[in-house]
């Protein structure tokens, strides 16, 4: 009996521990929490997929030139909690996109706040 139970304490924590570099990829331990960046953009395309949906738009810096960035929201279950589907967003529509933006300096964010199209702001919880 004691070595059944040692044997599945055992596996038990090896199952744990070898598990665990499935979750680092959640969260915003990738970008810079500390500073928010915000950025009027034109999308490209909008992916309402799991884990994280995924929004891509240009931003047309000072000078005219356009920089591809590439955005994060949370789970698509959870932003359809709040409202959303997967026509919320779509090429063309500008949008006004603020976040922490990612530490390796990739025009990449987790947005934090997005106004939508009509300037509205999309809400990101369902509170």
């Amino acid at each position: 009996m004691k070595g059944k139970f040692l044997m599945c304490l055992a596996l038990g924590i090896g199952v744990s521990i070898f598990s665990l570099p499935l979750f680092a990829h959640h969260g915003t331990a990738a970008y810079d929490t500390k500073n928010v960046v915000t950025v009027k953009a034109t999308m490209t395309d909008f992916r309402f997929i799991n884990p994280h949906m995924q929004l891509y738009f240009d931003v047309k810096k000072d000078k005219g030139e356009v920089e591809e960035w590439q955005a994060e929201l949370t789970a698509p279950n959870k932003m359809t909690r709040a409202g959303w589907d997967k026509h919320t967003l779509k090429p063309g529509d500008s949008i006004t996109a603020s976040g922490y933006i990612a530490k390796d300096g990739a025009h990449s964010m987790w947005i934090t706040k997005l106004l939508g199209p009509d300037g509205e702001d999309l809400r990101l919880r369902e509170d």
